[in-house]
């Protein structure tokens, strides 16, 4: 079950990948939020590195590789520089912070699937910290700007299911012995691509069946 799936330094690249677009979305919110350059590498941070910590923590790999490895912290701190000096304007910011969430969710689910069964988790165990890892850094972004979290808002696209696309068919993958750097990449393309579809057709997951009780925010 210890067996590494992906090599050292491919596993390692595609954190780096994967905290890279995700701090590039945190801190072109905060852009978007008329955050200065502390609060951009602050959310760029929590952002990227807040789903991996939440992860490492639960299966026991302490300290997690967010504060042993130079790499993990440097990256959304040079995210942070870019997007400070070459952000979009201001009218296309919400499409750009979309689209690199929707990479990192892709690669985080995938990644942390994959990690959480290398250190002895079953398949089902290993999807779910998938998941979390790759939307626990969004919550903590969003609680940070003082907005109800994407995950749990019903008037927003799909956000969750992709990545319990992404990690369930990595499960499946590893189970089947199936679970090649292709396979691994397909994987990651298909939550991204079907995150994009969700914003793309407005794609919604359905509320209690038959509700009646009065919302506050005076839907329909």
């Amino acid at each position: 079950m210890s067996t590494a799936l992906f090599s050292s330094t491919v596993q390692h690249s595609l954190d780096i990948a994967g905290i890279f677009v995700f701090a590039t979305s945190g801190a072109l919110l905060a852009v978007r939020r008329g955050f200065d350059v502390v609060g951009m590498a602050v959310l760029a941070v929590v952002t990227s590195l807040g789903g991996g910590l939440i992860r490492d923590l639960v299966i026991g790999a302490v300290p997690p590789a967010a504060v042993t490895d130079l790499g993990y912290f440097v990256t959304p701190l040079a995210a942070t520089a870019v997007v400070f000096f070459l952000h979009p304007e201001v009218a296309r910011i919400n499409v750009a912070i979309s689209v690199f969430d929707a990479a990192g969710l892709g690669l985080f689910c995938v990644t942390g699937t994959i990690k959480a069964y290398e250190h002895g988790l079953g398949y089902t165990a290993a999807a779910g910290l998938g998941v979390a890892t790759a939307v626990g850094g969004g919550v903590l972004r969003d609680v940070l700007c003082n907005e109800v979290p994407s995950l749990l808002r019903w008037d927003q696209d799909l956000y969750s299911v992709p990545t319990m696309v992404g990690a369930g068919a990595v499960a499946l993958l590893i189970r089947f012995h199936a679970l090649t750097p292709a396979t691994g990449v397909s994987a990651v393309l298909a939550t991204f691509l079907l995150r994009l579809l969700a914003m793309h057709y407005h794609w919604r997951a359905p509320r209690a069946y038959n509700r009646r009780t009065p919302n506050l925010q005076n839907d329909p």
